[in-house]
């Protein structure tokens, strides 16, 4: 409903949503949601003039302004380093007003990647890890400080190692051990212990650029040590999680990487959990012919097939689950 609202010009929905999550675990999704579905427009300007002394309306404007920015460095925009440095610029006034939010510092966590040649000295701290390169180590430990489990900001770290102006052997070295050093020690319940799978996927998305995908790349999933990083998941993040709180997306990277590892009564198990939304990813990026205007459906919807029909001939039936709530679908599942 607020996303509708948004993209339609009206901000108060947005405003109310808002106003109504208290929890450090939603309110930083929702905030990025919101932010793309109001890029396009000038309506969180428009509510930042009609409230210009309330917190939100300026966090949500620094939100946007970052969303703007990485656009534009996607697209490799002339005007990304001005949309960079009003972007920065925005989050970092929001992170004096509100210093115990953990938003602002996942808005300049997320700015790292534009700096691939790492030339800001924030982005090439050494990492207490030995193995991990530098980077903005000392941002996403502001994050940690304020919401030690933030999903986003573990993910534009591994965005920001994706980026980085080095050969992609090392590109895809960093990413590795990142999200195996986090499944290490990520706690129980939460969605970091499923980086490993985000990172296998990125490689098989670079290797597909440089047509260099081997044929027999998804045999991976099933050996060591992918199959027991997607069993960890499952049973430390998708079991014990609070199905509210689980992201369809992640949800849709378990279902790929325990299909792919051949664990079918687990993935039946969260093919059924995010009944009736899935994602385009991972299933777009990991489709071995080139996707069809369904970016991927038809993947999903052969790996949903397998998993519940091997689920009914082998294990009773299970009962209905609720379905993860305050994420957008991309399409429904058939």
């Amino acid at each position: 409903m607020a996303m509708v609202e948004l993209q339609a010009g009206r901000w108060k929905a947005a405003r109310n949503l808002l106003q109504a999550t208290s929890s450090r675990g939603l309110r930083t999704p929702r905030t990025q949601i919101l932010a793309v579905a109001a890029a396009g427009s000038d309506v969180v300007d428009v509510w930042l003039a009609e409230e210009p002394d309330s917190y939100d309306p300026q966090m949500m404007r620094a939100r946007v302004l970052v969303e703007r920015a990485l656009r534009a460095h996607r697209q490799q925009h002339a005007s990304v380093a001005e949309l960079e440095m009003r972007a920065r610029h925005a989050a970092q006034t929001i992170a004096h007003r509100a210093p115990h939010d953990p938003v602002p510092w996942v808005c300049l966590l997320a700015l790292a990647q534009i700096d691939v040649h790492q030339l800001r000295q924030e982005h090439r701290v050494p990492s207490a890890e030995p193995m991990l390169p530098q980077g903005p180590w000392h941002l996403l430990d502001e994050v940690i400080r304020r919401d030690s489990c933030n999903r986003e900001a573990y993910h534009r770290v591994l965005q920001f190692l994706l980026s980085r102006n080095v050969p992609r052997s090392g590109r895809l070295a960093s990413v590795f051990d990142f999200g195996r050093w986090v499944a290490s020690w990520a706690p129980v319940g939460t969605p970091m212990l499923l980086l490993p799978a985000y990172a296998q996927v990125e490689q098989c998305r670079l290797q597909k650029a440089q047509g260099e995908v081997h044929p027999l790349w998804r045999r991976q999933w099933a050996e060591e040590p992918m199959r027991t990083y997607s069993l960890d998941a499952f049973h430390g993040w998708f079991t014990k999680a609070d199905p509210a709180m689980r992201s369809v997306t992640d949800l849709n990277y378990l279902a790929y990487a325990l299909w792919a590892s051949h664990q079918y009564l687990e993935a039946a198990d969260v093919f059924t959990a995010m009944e009736p939304y899935a994602t385009r990813e991972p299933w777009a990026s990991l489709e071995e012919r080139p996707p069809g205007p369904d970016g991927g459906q038809e993947l999903m919807l052969r790996a949903r097939r397998e998993s519940l029909a091997y689920a009914r001939s082998h294990a009773p039936p299970a009962g209905p689950r609720p379905s993860p709530a305050g994420h957008v679908p991309s399409h429904r599942l058939a």
